[in-house]
């Protein structure tokens, strides 16, 4: 018995030992993290990523608050979208095995975070445009946080994170915290109190909450157990020794804690950003006072140490407490101050000027500073095609992105030509400038109402990238881009490239062609057609620039006499100088003076071409009732032109309102009567006095409208007594296109599939109807008519491949001198086929985007070289930039002539087109009398290349009723681009690689 008892008694001994043993081990473990230290450092050695040149699998990120505003969580998004676009992964982060195992286990990847992250936009040479950090106010060092912020937050959230006795301690678990939270939930719980108990949360769980967990809430066991364990391996990345890392937690805490949102800020997180948000408080000076010690300025110190305080308090519930719950954290405030104090964390004489309620919270909306929308335009130009680019939806997301831009664009020369356009609103600078000649600003008109937008572009491997866009128009309207402007003249560069596509296209469909079947190609076919065929009989071997030289020299009259039908009635056009009145001028020479009526006639023959070739216009199937084709081709032409058309006017009113897609459609309708008959027709079920009220809005000019005359349009417009042609010729619109504006109203989610299959019997009707009249003459008028439209669709198709912005032209030879309107960008798209020999190449204005740096979602785009479309032989390419070189030299602007000079004295060449705007409203009564005139803006622009590398526009504009007083031409554009010159000479003297231009015989560039 003795001896059993003694086994007993030593085996109860040893379990004891043991236990206790255990107890020590934990207890030993729980302050020191002697093991974790051990084995978490170990594992932070097997965490790492390496930046390498080529792709590489995008780290999974997680879906946190931070992970999305920085743009982690779309990397693979934005590298698929990017790799579209024409750029390509140049390096990207390969991450270790082990790291992306973590991550596949749910961990949150563990690496040193940044606390601010933002877009930084800068050219080649690192010059910034555009820098964006967020949070935007934020301590750079722990040494540079005041003290007594620190000693506060540990006090509040971590009492012992930064002690010192434990070297190795894991900052992701503080035990005796996490057993008073426990106590705490249970008595919030129980009822017994209703402040948020705060939690177990150390300050290192609580980042990897708000920043990685989904919306920065703890939702389950398993999320609070992701967090600590993300937290620990973060915190043994550099070593055992987590000193370093515990100061780190307290700077990023204070940097990034979020504290709600503000309206006119947007989302609120760190001190800086808070003290500035909700108290308006200077961040530096507030630092500044709080390091500062001194009795002097306790009061003050007491101010600030209260209001940093009630943001850490607020933290817990920051929608409520930064709400509509600010007394009750003033409370709070007032009882955390008097514990600190007793606990000594601050002093008494801190405490009571803290206790004195000196200032509260700011609730009312921010109102952001104002600046000039000059300086930043171009920034937000390129804002606005990164966000396009990357599928981001705002400038707000934008701007948070972990992201670093290089555009194009050069910074130094960009804020020159920006300063250059601003200060032309002195009298003095733009007289200084040269710009107060004849024909500019010479009779007193104020320089300041006029604005000026200048774009520059060079070809270069990668595409035309963008190197200089400005304006000094204080708004944020962008004239460039964002209107459809009256820019006159430079349509006749258009209209050249046109006319020198039909000799090229009959000279590709004919050349080499015997003379018998040139002979019969030439029998009936219209003027264009002719000359080539004729030149090829003559000389069979003819090349095509040679062609196309000889196209130059044709003669056309510039005689003002001639009435011209077009655009469904007679009109006369004049010269702006009237001693061309009387010329005949070669073609050349009326793109070197300008000469409208040549241009008029040219346009005319080119209508005349596309009518020829168009299957409709045959004059056997038209003239011959008996002629068997009649059948075949009318049904083929009506199936397949009106699907293209159809197809078109659906491009065009796809996406828009229904009220947006009539206000377009009556936007052409012209005179007061076809906007009668064009409203009548898509809006059939208007009773006669909504439809007179609406035909008056339409048209503006309500005295010049009876109720009798709106009476019997409404009559005699009826849709149900006149067919669908019969409606479009009435209203001088496309009768598919009034069609479909109908359709849409009716079934506003239609598809073109849908469209088109709706559409069967209308567009039989369109073309048969032409055959069953029985009066010819009104025949013959209605069938030119609708050809000469037909003609402008497949003009301004034509057009549109060119770059042309909008979606169909006036039907009216007045295209060609500027009727149909343009933008100075699609001008500068143009220009950029002549510099690039015909190839359509993309306009670059990102050369490179780095997202992510030292993360490892880390990835570096570049742009990649394009391959070209060819859209132009480059013969006519070439014969274009002779002539517009002969403008800048001989022409319309030969002041520019020698503006640019290199250092060696080489004379880089500049061509161009002018052209001069004056957009003016005129009405007139029904005997054709003019009854008034609206003023709506003049405009001069200068589309021009330099050299063989630069192009671009320069364009001034003054809009609205102050436009009357002005009566500057192009001339004005052209003097204020040689005034420019030296500040644009360092772009011409910067040596760049040759760019090859394709060859007649190649497809993409070498």
């Amino acid at each position: 018995m003795q001896s059993c008892t003694v086994f007993r008694l030593i085996r109860i001994t040893l379990v004891l030992t043991a236990i206790g043993l255990l107890v020590w081990f934990v207890a030993d473990e729980m302050r020191t993290s002697r093991l974790q230290a051990h084995y978490l450092s170990g594992l932070g050695d097997e965490l790492s990523f390496t930046l390498k040149p080529g792709d590489a699998p995008v780290l999974t990120a997680p879906v946190g608050p931070y992970d999305e505003r920085t743009g982690y969580t779309h990397i693979a998004d934005f590298s698929q979208r990017l790799q579209a676009r024409g750029f390509e992964v140049a390096e990207s982060a390969h991450v270790s095995a082990r790291m992306t195992q973590l991550s596949d286990e749910g961990l949150y990847p563990a690496f040193r975070e940044k606390d601010r992250t933002g877009l930084s936009i800068h050219d080649e040479a690192g010059r910034v445009l555009h820098a964006a950090g967020y949070p935007e106010r934020t301590y750079a060092r722990f040494e540079d946080i005041p003290s007594v912020l620190v000693s506060a937050l540990l006090f509040i959230e971590n009492k012992e994170l930064l002690d010192k006795r434990h070297a190795q301690r894991n900052p992701a678990v503080e035990w005796d915290r996490f057993a008073q939270a426990v106590v705490g939930q249970l008595m919030t719980t129980a009822g017994m109190t209703q402040d948020d108990a705060g939690g177990g949360s150390t300050l290192a769980t609580q980042i990897e909450k708000y920043r990685h967990s989904p919306e920065g809430r703890t939702a389950t066991k398993r999320d609070k157990l992701r967090q600590m364990a993300s937290a620990s391996v973060r915190a043994y990345l550099s070593g055992p020794d987590t000193e370093a890392a515990r100061k780190a937690i307290v700077l990023a805490y204070l940097n990034t804690v979020p504290l709600a949102a503000k309206a006119g800020f947007g989302e609120v997180n760190g001190m800086g950003d808070g003290l500035f948000a909700w108290y308006g408080m200077d961040f530096d000076s507030a630092n500044r006072a709080l390091r500062d010690a001194s009795a002097a300025r306790v009061r003050e110190r007491g101010r600030l140490f209260r209001a940093a305080l009630s943001l850490m308090i607020a933290q817990r519930r920051p929608a409520w407490y930064l709400g509509g719950g600010a007394e009750r954290l003033e409370s709070l405030t007032d009882s955390y101050l008097r514990l600190m104090a007793q606990d000594g964390t601050i002093s008494p004489q801190l405490r009571d000027a803290a206790l004195v309620r000196q200032m509260r919270l700011d609730t009312a909306p921010l109102v952001p500073e104002s600046s000039s929308f000059v300086e930043r335009k171009a920034a937000t130009a390129l804002r606005s095609h990164l966000s396009d680019m990357l599928g981001v939806k705002s400038f707000y997301a934008l701007d948070r992105l972990d992201l670093d831009v290089t555009t194009t664009l050069n910074a130094s020369v960009q804020q020159g030509v920006i300063h250059m356009l601003q200060a032309l609103k002195d009298p003095d600078v733009a007289r200084d400038a040269g710009l107060d000649g004849q024909r500019m600003l010479g009779g007193g008109e104020d320089p300041g109402k006029v604005i000026y937008s200048f774009t520059l572009f060079e070809r270069t491997a990668a595409g035309n990238a963008l190197r200089v866009q400005a304006d000094n128009y204080d708004q944020p309207f962008d004239i460039n881009e964002g209107a459809r402007l009256d820019l006159g003249s430079t349509a006749k560069l258009r209209t050249l490239v046109t006319y020198l596509e039909v000799i090229a296209e009959v000279h590709q469909r004919y050349a080499g062609r015997s003379a018998e079947a040139l002979d019969e190609a030439a029998d009936g076919a219209d003027t264009l057609s002719r000359w080539t065929l004729g030149q090829l009989r003559r000389q069979p071997d003819m090349d095509l620039r040679t062609l196309l030289d000889a196209a130059m020299e044709r003669s056309y009259s510039a005689s003002p006499k001639e009435p011209f039908y077009t655009g469904g009635g007679q009109h006369y056009f004049g010269n702006f100088n009237r001693r061309d009145d009387d010329r005949v001028v070669t073609v050349r020479e009326a793109l070197r003076h300008s000469i409208n009526l040549a241009f008029i006639r040219m346009m005319r023959d080119i209508v005349q071409y596309y009518i020829h070739i168009n299957p409709a216009a045959d004059k056997a199937i038209v003239s011959d009732a008996d002629d068997p084709r009649r059948a075949y081709y009318l049904s083929r032409f009506a199936d397949r032109e009106g699907r293209t058309f159809l197809s078109g006017f659906y491009r065009k009113y796809a996406g828009k309102t229904t009220e947006a897609r009539r206000d377009l459609l009556m936007q052409s309708a012209g005179s007061p009567k076809r906007a009668a008959a064009a409203l009548r027709s898509i809006r059939p079920d208007l009773s006669e006095a909504d439809y007179s009220e609406q035909l008056r809005a339409y048209v503006g000019d309500s005295a010049a409208l009876e109720d009798a005359r709106i009476a019997g349009w409404y009559k005699r417009f009826d849709p149900a007594e006149l067919n669908l042609p019969d409606q479009g010729y009435l209203a001088r619109i496309h009768p598919l296109e009034l069609w479909l504006v109908r359709y849409l109203s009716e079934h506003p989610a239609a598809t073109l599939t849908e469209s088109l299959e709706a559409s069967v019997d209308q567009r039989q009707a369109v073309y048969t109807w032409l055959f069953r009249t029985r009066h010819k003459n009104a025949q013959d008028v209605r069938i030119r008519s609708l050809l000469e439209v037909e003609a402008f669709i497949a003009i301004g198709r034509s057009w549109q491949r060119l770059g042309y912005p909008f979606d169909s032209l006036t039907p009216s030879y007045a295209s060609a001198i500027g009727s149909s309107g343009d933008r100075p960008a699609a001008l500068a798209r143009l220009m950029g086929l002549i510099v690039n020999g015909g190839v359509k190449l993309p306009v670059v204005r990102f050369d490179e985007l780095h997202f992510a740096a030292d993360t490892p979602y880390e990835r570096r785009f570049k742009h990649t070289p394009p391959q070209g479309e060819r859209l132009l032989p480059v013969e006519l390419t070439e014969v274009v930039r002779d002539a517009v070189i002969d403008v800048a030299t001989l022409g319309t602007a030969r002041r520019i002539a020698g503006a640019f000079t290199l250092a060696d004295g080489t004379v880089v060449p500049v061509g161009g087109k002018t052209g001069t705007g004056d957009h003016r409203i005129q009405r007139f009564d029904r005997a054709g009398h003019k009854v008034s005139e609206q003023v709506v803006s003049r405009s001069a622009t200068f589309v021009f290349l330099i050299g063989d590398r630069f192009f671009g526009t320069l364009t001034a504009y003054v809009g609205g009723a102050d436009a009357e007083r002005y009566v500057f031409t192009s001339a004005l554009a052209v003097q204020l681009l040689r005034a420019l010159s030296p500040t644009l000479m360092p772009l011409m003297e910067t040596p760049t690689p040759p760019v090859p231009v394709l060859s007649a015989e190649s497809e993409h560039p070498a």
